[in-house]
């Protein structure tokens, strides 16, 4: 499981020129049509603006088809091969000439690139084959023939070809690599040492993707090259795997280790934090990102104002700017249940504001002011009179005793 790719298995009917099959379903693609400006100087000597749109052709097989063979593994140099590292072990140690065995092919990319089925999938990955210059389907192959590019951009836990990395890397650096760390440089040994070494490493390196950095050390004839992207990376660590440079040498290309340098390891966990704070921007609204960032002076006036909350001189961290804008937005998006909230407030103000004010127009006595202010609507009601007695009158009638006396 060393890699997601199947094997090219190609067959020669399939490998025609496109003139020469219009009926194939790869024809029913759309090219992709690469575009360029191009600001010139016309005779009367004003700038003249051109635009070139070029068709992009399909992509030629890189080797051929009757003499392409399947060949994963690699020589066996113990007695049990591990599918995971794709190497041989449990014997003796490996031989360091075996690894020393130039390449078969070679990727030319001016040459071997164009369009293939994978330009109308999105999210393709590329071709691990054409990297290494041995794919012999062309036009047919359902993976991506060409450059990476900032825009592609995959899974942590893949690289551009749809391999799994691992937890760690292998013991000789090489392999997939790890979804623990974004590793952009490359370690290249092997170089043969020259006057224009470092010229001659970058030049080669920048056939795959936009360099960085590039260091090389002379007396030991290895070389770092940083990419600026990490597609760029993994793809140029298959293409230039046992390549030759200028010499006829066979280079030893390998993951990097980190760089035990402060200066280097502040630099690229800043630019860990750019690109994190870029994706921030694009996911959020454009002019949110400008209040924050202060480009908006009105914007920015208005939280100045408004984030004071009624106190002279204070200004709301960004945590209560945040949930202040929280919960207006939740009021917003309710909508009426908020209106009638607002309108039941207010009537308790209104019946503590009546209350207030009787408390305060109340004289002082026995009575507080908020039970003369219930006692001023109650109405006595009157009592119900009792007929008179039918005896005498006098102001002793109904009057009896038991004493006779």
């Amino acid at each position: 499981m060393a890699e997601v790719q199947d094997p090219p298995a190609a067959t020669p009917t399939t490998l025609e020129a496109p003139e020469a099959s219009e009926s194939s379903t790869a024809l029913a693609l759309a090219p992709v049509t690469d575009e360029k400006t191009i600001i010139t100087t016309n005779a009367e000597g004003k700038r003249v603006k051109k635009i070139i749109r070029r068709k992009r052709r399909p992509a030629p097989p890189q080797v051929d088809p009757a003499t392409f063979k399947i060949d994963n593994k690699p020589p066996p140099t113990g007695t049990i091969f591990n599918i995971w590292y794709n190497k041989w072990s449990g014997g003796d140690r490996e031989d360091a000439a075996l690894s020393k065995t130039a390449a078969p092919s070679r990727c030319i990319v001016s040459k071997h690139s164009g369009y293939t089925r994978a330009d109308s999938t999105p999210g393709s990955y590329f071709c691990l084959f054409f990297a290494r210059g041995l794919c012999p389907k062309g036009f047919e192959c359902q993976y991506l023939h060409r450059l990476p590019s900032v825009t592609d951009i995959f899974p942590s836990n893949v690289d551009c070809f749809g391999r799994d990395k691992f937890s760690d890397y292998r013991d000789d650096m090489g392999g997939v690599g790890s979804f623990q760390r974004q590793n952009r440089t490359l370690y290249i040994g092997r170089i043969h040492v020259t006057d224009d070494i470092e010229e001659i490493v970058a030049r080669h390196a920048a056939e795959w993707g936009e360099i960085e950095r590039v260091r090389v050390l002379t007396a030991r004839g290895v070389g770092f090259v940083t990419y600026v992207n990490e597609s760029n990376a993994q793809f140029a660590k298959e293409a230039m795997a046992h390549q030759a440079l200028d010499n006829g040498e066979v280079l030893n290309v390998r993951w990097a280790t980190a760089d035990p340098n402060p200066l280097a390891q502040k630099r690229e966990a800043r630019r860990i934090e750019e690109q994190a704070a870029e994706a921030i921007r694009k996911a959020l609204p454009a002019a949110y990102v400008a209040e924050i960032e202060g480009r908006d002076p009105e914007q920015k006036k208005r939280r100045k104002i408004e984030g004071s909350f009624g106190l002279q001189g204070y200004e709301a961290p960004d945590d209560v700017w945040a949930a202040k804008e929280k919960a207006e937005w939740e009021y917003a998006k309710l909508g009426a249940p908020e209106q009638n909230l607002m309108i039941e407030g207010r009537q308790q103000e209104q019946e503590y504001e009546q209350v207030e004010d009787a408390q305060v127009q109340a004289p002082a006595g026995i009575l507080s002011g908020s039970t003369l202010a219930a006692l001023k609507g109650y109405k006595a009601a009157a009592a119900p009179k009792q007929p008179p007695t039918q005896q005498g009158g006098g102001l002793l009638v109904g009057y009896d005793s038991d004493d006779s006396d």
